[in-house]
């Protein structure tokens, strides 16, 4: 007679599967999450290290060019459109050939060489407008501006703003604490990716100086649910904008790059009573540069944004 198992032994080695598989599944999610999270810190660490490369290859400068050249689209479906430099593709839209602040990963290409760098693997770029139409990567790493400074020169003539200097002359050695003054930062929000400065008018009107985008309250909404008055509404980061357990990765201008909580990014960042603008957005960074009508100014040192 042959032996089979019974219809209780069956069940019972069913219910220890399912025990196992419950408390295994978190396991592998946290896993999976702890490899992301490790390889979006190795991205970014590679990408600051290009632009310290870049810097060095350029008398110390970092870079912030415009320019508009033909099949340069970040996006390869895009190349092989017509070079239109006064038209479609860099001064219109869509910019898929421009070479700016937007599509800043160009500058840097030539030292990364791997495009796969600048993508978050937490996130799906293909899906955005920006990527589809001006082969502009968004989502994933935010460029700190204020750092670099940023050009918007190309066909602008004598325009306003075309020169936006960084207040700490765009290079490297004039940050005073380099291991502390944000490069780079972890940024997943589909709409933007470098962080926006402040341009103070009375610098200039051909040439502006760009200060730190450096308000607390404008930040909030990048990762927590807040109201229509910026105030917060829940108590934990939003998982869809801080994916690895409340923290963002930082680079540095000395070309280390870690993880830190976001509550101790914006402890470090200055509250609107600390850093004065003549003008800020009522609630959120949003894109772009804020016209200011003075130099900002802050009541104590605020090393992360360089504001010793």
């Amino acid at each position: 007679m042959k032996k089979a198992f019974t219809l209780i032994e069956l069940l019972v080695v069913i219910a220890i599967i399912a025990i196992l598989a419950a408390i295994l599944f978190p396991v592998f999610a946290q896993a999976k999450a702890a490899a992301k999270k490790a390889a979006s810190i190795s991205n970014q660490k590679q990408i600051g290290l290009s632009v310290i490369m870049y810097s060095s290859d350029y008398d110390d400068i970092y870079p912030r060019n415009d320019d508009c050249y033909a099949n340069s689209s970040l996006n390869p479906d895009l190349n092989g459109k017509p070079f239109n430099p006064t038209g479609d593709g860099c001064t219109g839209p869509n910019f898929y050939y421009r070479m700016n602040h937007y599509a800043w990963q160009k500058w840097v290409m030539p030292y990364v060489k791997n495009f796969g760098l600048f993508t978050h693997p937490a996130l799906d770029y293909k899906q955005f407008t920006n990527w589809t139409n001006n082969g502009e990567l968004m989502g994933a790493y935010a460029l700190n501006l204020s750092i670099t400074g940023a050009l918007n020169t190309y066909n602008n003539g004598a325009g306003t703003g075309i020169f936006r200097n960084s207040w700490l002359g765009g290079s490297q050695t004039n940050v005073p604490d380099v291991a502390q003054t944000m490069l780079i930062m972890e940024l997943v929000d589909p709409t933007v990716n470098f962080a926006p400065v402040f341009l103070d008018s009375s610098s200039g009107t051909q040439t502006r100086t760009a200060y730190p985008f450096a308000v607390r309250e404008a930040w909030m909404p990048k990762f927590y649910k807040t109201d229509a008055s910026c105030n917060v509404i829940s108590n934990s980061p939003d998982a869809s904008r801080v994916p690895f357990a409340e923290n963002i990765n930082l680079s540095y201008t000395d070309g280390h790059t870690k993880s830190i909580a976001v509550g101790r990014f914006l402890a470090n960042t200055p509250t609107a009573a600390q850093y004065s603008v003549s003008s800020r957005p009522a609630c959120g960074i949003g894109t772009g540069a804020w016209t200011i009508s003075a130099a900002p100014t802050w009541t104590q040192p605020w090393p992360q944004w360089g504001l010793n």
